[in-house]
């Protein structure tokens, strides 16, 4: 922001859009306005400004860290805005501005383990009616999770590397060079990577988890926790605990995989975590069998991360090994009237469509989408003769393996 445009907004006084509060407000009140903002269509709230216009400057050590730490433990879920200090707004006086975009989700003030819902009225902002909520949820249902801007994001938060390896490699098509902004900005909108959205264009949900290299700063249920565990049900001492994080994607070059994606260090995990055996194939020939086959374990990994409901954001995937089974639980019912006995007949259907397509242009997906009855039930049968078992259970959905 020009300072001269914030001179302008301070001199139309407040709007449902912007929001005056010194730099001493309190972290419940800050969060309280930046919820209603994000409930809204997005807007600014700027520090160190009182409500008649007049500026007393920021006053507050480390302001920054203290308005992120605000939006991390006081709103949920959690995010990351847009922040930008604004010097000399009259001599010796700077302005802090915090935005925000759209919220992709319902967002709430967490505190005291209470949730209050806040909306925009006016230049007011209050807690949200029964009524009220009702459409909030409404009218956020109606957008794709996947394709909505993640606040405080942009294209500079994308690991090129992988979008060039995505587009010539996998898509066999010309990319921009690297130092033509403009142009890289027009193929990411065009593919949804990137969103317009006024003046900003924050990256995409699933831009981020496809392409981003820490997806987890913004996004902090993406990712997979794993662990090993050596018995039969959980156990403070497990052999190995491992947090998964990072893009979805590998990147590959020619001569293989440079760095792994979520699936590759999942698999790993599985592999180095689970017995191998050795036997003679046709009297001459040494075979290795896994305890789980790659294809079953890989299927449900993928699956667990393309179908999740990124909406939920407190949990990640879930990968765990028993003595007796391997289970991956994802967050989120299933979409679109699915069920885990339609799943088993080939019924198929894609809460984030756009995370589907990728992945399968990389080859994790069947173009088919026949994954779950070829790879995991029919799979495991020919492995070892078990049954998987598919739960959906309130808001988690879980694959099970079970180790004959």
């Amino acid at each position: 922001m020009r300072k001269t445009e914030l001179l302008e907004i301070m001199r139309s006084g407040g709007s449902p859009e912007v929001v005056f509060q010194p730099d001493t407000i309190e972290s419940i009140a800050f969060a309280t306005e930046l919820v209603a903002l994000l409930n809204l269509r997005g807007g600014r709230v700027i520090l160190g400004v009182d409500d008649d216009g007049s500026v007393t400057g920021i006053t507050r050590d480390r302001l920054e860290e203290w308005v992120m730490t605000a939006c991390r433990d006081k709103i949920r879920p959690e995010l990351i805005p847009y922040y930008e200090i604004i010097r000399n707004v009259e001599p010796g006086k700077d302005v802090a501005v915090v935005q925000v975009d759209r919220g992709w989700a319902v967002h709430h003030v967490w505190h005291n383990n209470h949730r209050t819902y806040n909306i925009r009225v006016g230049t007011q902002s209050r807690e949200a009616s029964a009524e009220e909520l009702e459409r909030l949820f409404q009218q956020r249902g109606s957008f794709r999770l996947e394709v909505r801007g993640v606040s405080g994001s942009s294209a500079k938060d994308f690991d090129y590397r992988r979008l060039n390896h995505y587009f010539q490699r996998i898509r066999s098509q010309d990319t921009p060079n690297a130092n033509d902004a403009d142009a890289w900005q027009i193929l990411l909108l065009n593919t949804e990577f990137l969103i317009e959205e006024d003046e900003r264009k924050p990256a995409t949900v699933a831009g981020l988890l496809l392409f981003c290299a820490n997806p987890n700063r913004f996004l902090p249920q993406s990712g997979i926790d794993a662990v090993a565990y050596p018995g039969k049900e959980k156990d403070y001492a497990a052999r190995e605990r491992l947090s998964i994080r990072g893009p979805m994607t590998a990147l590959s070059g020619e001569d293989g995989i440079i760095e792994n994606g979520l699936v590759e260090q999942a698999v790993g995990f599985v592999k180095r975590n689970t017995q191998v055996t050795a036997a003679l194939a046709d009297g001459s020939r040494r075979e290795q069998t896994w305890t789980y086959p790659e294809e079953a374990v890989r299927e449900a990994i993928v699956n667990a991360l393309v179908h999740r409901d990124y909406l939920l954001s407190g949990t990640t995937v879930e990968l765990s090994i028993y003595e007796d089974r391997l289970e991956v639980i994802s967050s989120g019912r299933l979409p679109n009237g699915i069920t885990p006995q339609r799943m088993v007949t080939g019924c198929r259907s894609a809460r984030n469509q756009l995370l589907k397509d990728v992945m399968r242009d990389y080859g994790y997906l069947e173009h088919m989408g026949m994954g779950v009855p070829r790879k995991i039930v029919k799979g495991m049968r020919k492995h070892n003769g078990t049954t998987p078992e598919l739960i959906e259970d309130e808001e988690l959905f879980t694959v099970r393996l079970w180790n004959k």
